[in-house]
């Protein structure tokens, strides 16, 4: 192994829980790529991966870069029995497939198909709140009026939640992912939120048992495969997996694709013009500025990455956000564009990539697809409000709180 480093790799500054870095990471991405592209964050002795081709690699080797530890930068998430919390997220190999095989046996792309006329439904319902607000007030939040609720009632609805408990499972998920100023781990009120969640999830399960109906969780519970089923504990894993990375993913996703739209009037004039743009607006936003910006991944032996040695035992995280940004795939990576090609856009890595691809991938983009081509039927016009934007502060998703937008509404 010549020429391999194990050193200290640069003198870029990797804080993932810097408020500052959360506001705009990209500037430290940019350096990392080229300046260290595997780096040492020694505060946390974290290596970190940042190149594309890198980032790719690791993601499709999980016998080197297991996910047996979680996917969480939190302390308090890295330990082996992340499964019982992430489900699938936190296993390999045989384990992994065992779990994802049953799970994809209740949640079929039919069954995510079918839930289209209740996405239209509730979006239509929320388009109308939020338009009210906004005539009444002159704006709107986008996120508190619509994508922070229209994702987790799509979830709530195909899991068999009942209506008057889905605020409360929502402001559960909403404490579960926030993360508090220079806490460098999951805040009390986030380990009650789950503890809480869990126990929700197990009843749910226990009245499944005993009397099933044609939601999810009842799919669950009857998959199937070979004389193998699905634990109580393993499905309750897998709902919460959902609420966590399923709601508060797709609401980032709805949240981004109208700040960065809104930023670009032109671009926005021709999406307005034309709903079957629609989805390569998603696609594009995806890639720009994606919900899910980092992962963690356990190096179980010794390893080389872009020539640097990893050691084994150690945290590595690769970072999807930066992984979409690298100017080795994607022209002007840094510019936001509708018009991007195909080709280009089918390198994000904003699901990942190999075994773990996201199992929600499908729901994600069939939410905002029917949120944002209703919207673009709706309206002639929008401004975001950027400078009274309120992010999310998170390690695991970037997005909005609150996303004050004036909506134009066609014909009005």
């Amino acid at each position: 192994m010549s020429g391999v480093s194990t050193g200290p790799t640069s003198g870029v500054a990797f804080d993932p829980y810097d408020y500052a870095f959360q506001d705009d990471p990209y500037p430290t991405y940019q350096r990392l790529r080229d300046e260290a592209p595997v780096h040492h964050a020694a505060a946390d002795d974290l290596w970190v991966v940042s190149r594309h081709a890198d980032v790719f690699a690791v993601l499709r080797d999980d016998e080197t870069f297991s996910n047996r530890m979680g996917v969480s930068l939190d302390a308090s998430a890295w330990n082996p029995e992340a499964h019982r919390v992430m489900s699938f997220l936190g296993l390999d190999g045989a384990e992994q497939s065992r779990i994802r095989k049953l799970v994809s046996a209740a949640f079929t792309p039919r069954r995510v198909r079918e839930l289209t006329p209740e996405v239209r439904a509730l979006t239509e319902r929320y388009l109308a709140r939020t338009f009210a607000a906004g005539a009444e007030h002159g704006e709107a939040d986008w996120i508190g009026d619509l994508a922070g609720l229209l994702p987790m009632d799509v979830i709530s609805e195909m899991m068999g939640v009942p209506a008057p408990d889905r605020d409360e499972v929502r402001r559960l998920a909403d404490l579960v992912v926030h993360r508090e100023d220079g806490v460098r781990d999951v805040p009390q009120a986030g380990m009650e939120a789950s503890f809480a969640l869990f126990d929700y999830y197990g009843e749910m399960v226990r009245q499944r048992r005993r009397t099933p109906s044609d939601d999810l969780t009842s799919a669950l519970v009857a998959a199937e495969l070979d004389g193998d089923r699905l634990t109580d504990g393993e499905i309750m894993a897998f709902l919460f997996l959902m609420v966590v990375a399923g709601n508060e993913t797709t609401t980032k996703l709805l949240g981004n694709a109208l700040f960065h739209l809104s930023a670009h009037p032109e671009q926005q004039a021709r999406v307005l013009a034309d709903p079957a743009l629609v989805p390569a607006w998603i696609e594009e936003t995806l890639r720009h500025d994606t919900s899910s910006q980092m992962l963690a991944r356990y190096v179980v032996r010794d390893v080389e990455v872009g020539g640097v040695l990893i050691p084994g035992g150690s945290k590595a995280l690769v970072l999807l956000g930066s992984a979409n940004r690298d100017e080795r795939v994607f022209t002007d990576p840094a510019v936001f564009d509708i018009g991007r090609d195909k080709a280009e856009l089918s390198q994000i890595l904003s699901f990942g990539t190999g075994r773990h691809f996201c199992l929600g991938a499908n729901l994600a983009r069939l939410e905002a697809r029917v949120v944002l081509e209703e919207l673009v039927r709706r309206v002639s016009g929008f401004e975001v409000h950027a400078d009274r934007a309120v992010r999310v502060h998170s390690t695991s998703v970037r997005g909005f709180a609150a996303l004050p937008t004036t909506f134009t509404v066609r014909g009005s």
